[in-house]
Order: structure tokens, then C-alpha cells, then sequence
């Protein structure tokens, strides 16, 4: 059985240590123990893991697990695992947006924990080697009528992607109208990943191949006749990825004299 790297995403650090023990006498290792999502992201950069076992709630940070998970994907691609007491249906709905390798809920068996984490890590890895790699690919197939079925997206005919709640806005170059996907704007957009996509905002995710001009407050996309707004303090970052000619500034006439 290989020795898997885990991080532990926890804030009870009594509950975290008693995690970090088990692990180790299973042989594996724990990279890190990580209390919220700056610390996570820091330490997955610095020592990348296989694997991160996360806790939902967590009383202490700012983000909860599953926004941690989310941010963590965007930078890794790794199994990740929730470990929780919370079992509603609206919790696991969103867990689900992070596609985990396992559920696992409180509370559980130590004996067991480390078997159940080696289960769900092979069984991603059976799955990553047998289908096509949404971050490499140049199409995505998402789900559409619960799940119940999957509507191509190419990648490059993507004008924009928009948040709306808990849904997703995708606006493409040969269609009117909008298609809209139950699922995190934060979570879809880490498949967006080469450079003419940009995150212009929290809730705007831009191609920017389609930017026909930009104002202080909005952009307006090839082929729509309707503005895009956006933050104006953001204005200044978003001019920054084009080739910008400014106006020369203005000179003096200059006055000669014959002599």
C-alpha cells in the first residue's frame, strides 16, 4: 500500500492530532495542519499532498471547508475528502460541487478511517486514468436535468461566465441565449485555464479574445450589443491584460523667431 502525503484541513486541533496519529500508523504522512484558507493554500504550494482531508465546518475561519476545497482545486488537482458531522441535504448538495473522492461523516472509527481514506484515494486515481482530463481538454460536458444527462461546452466559444446564486451563467459566442448550470462559478472556472481567460471579478470569469471595448464600469463582448458590468475598482487590473495605446499627452506650440 503506498504511503500517502495527507493535508489536514481542521481547526479542533485535538481532533486534528488524534487524525494526524492515526494516519502515521497506517504510514502515511501528514504534510500539514491547516486551520483555515490562507494557511491550506500556503501549504499545499509549499508540499504538495496526495490527498486533503477536510472538515467542513470549521468554527474559526472565515471559509468553510468546501469553499476551501474549492480554492485548493484551482491550484491542485488531488482527491479531496470532507470529513463532518453534517449530513443535510443542502451541505452535501454543495460538497458535491467539489466532486469529492469520499463523504465521510462524524462520528467516525479511527481503525477505520485510515482504510476508508486509502479506498477513496485508488478509487480516484482508477477514475483519472481511465477518463479525459477536464483541465487538458478543449470541450467540457455539463450536467444538465439533475445530472440526468451532459451538454457540450467548447472552450473557445465561451464569451464570459457570470455567478447568479448558486448557479452559473455561460454566455457563448454563437448563442443568444444564456445557459445556465447548477454549480459554483469558483468551481467550473478552475477548467478555464489557459491565459485568455480571466477572473475579472468574483462573479465574472472573461474571455478575453471577445472584449470589443472596455469602460470604466462595464465591457461590452463580440456579437452583444449589451454592456457587461462589472466593479469599477477593478477597472484599472482589467486594462492591464490588453495592449493599451494611451493618448500622447498634449505639447506646447512652439513659438519661433527669425532674427
Amino acid at each position: 500500500m503506498k504511503s500517502l502525503r495527507i493535508l489536514i484541513i481542521e481547526d479542533e486541533l485535538v481532533t486534528a492530532h488524534d487524525i494526524r496519529e492515526t494516519l502515521e500508523k497506517a504510514g502515511h504522512k501528514v504534510t500539514d495542519i491547516a486551520r483555515n484558507l490562507p494557511a491550506a493554500l500556503t501549504s499545499a504550494r509549499i508540499n504538495p499532498p496526495d490527498l486533503a482531508l477536510i472538515d467542513i465546518h470549521l468554527e474559526h475561519a472565515t471559509d468553510d471547508g468546501i469553499d476551501i476545497a474549492q480554492r485548493l482545486l484551482t491550484q491542485h488537482t488531488l482527491p479531496i475528502i470532507f470529513l463532518t458531522g453534517h449530513s443535510e441535504q443542502p451541505t452535501i448538495a454543495r460538497a458535491q460541487q467539489t466532486r469529492p473522492a469520499a463523504y465521510l461523516l462524524k462520528p467516525f472509527r479511527h481503525k477505520e478511517l485510515a482504510i476508508q481514506i486509502e479506498l477513496a484515494y485508488y478509487n480516484y486515481q482508477a477514475t483519472q486514468t481511465h477518463s479525459v482530463d477536464p483541465f487538458l481538454s478543449d470541450n467540457l460536458y455539463l450536467p444538465v436535468d439533475q445530472g440526468k444527462g451532459y451538454v457540450k461546452i467548447k472552450k473557445r466559444d465561451v464569451l464570459y461566465l457570470q455567478a447568479d446564486r448558486a448557479y452559473v451563467e455561460v454566455h457563448l459566442i454563437h448563442e443568444e441565449q444564456k445557459q445556465v448550470f447548477s454549480m459554483n462559478l469558483g468551481y467550473i472556472s478552475q477548467f478555464f485555464t489557459s491565459t485568455n481567460f480571466y477572473n475579472l471579478s468574483r462573479s465574472l470569469l472573461v474571455n478575453l479574445d471577445f472584449v470589443e471595448r472596455i469602460d470604466k464600469s462595464q465591457f461590452y463582448v463580440q456579437g452583444r450589443k449589451q454592456p457587461v458590468p462589472f466593479p469599477e475598482n477593478n477597472h484599472k487590473l482589467f486594462l492591464q491584460q490588453f495592449a493599451i495605446i494611451k493618448t500622447p499627452p498634449k505639447r506646447d506650440s512652439l513659438t519661433i523667431k527669425f532674427s
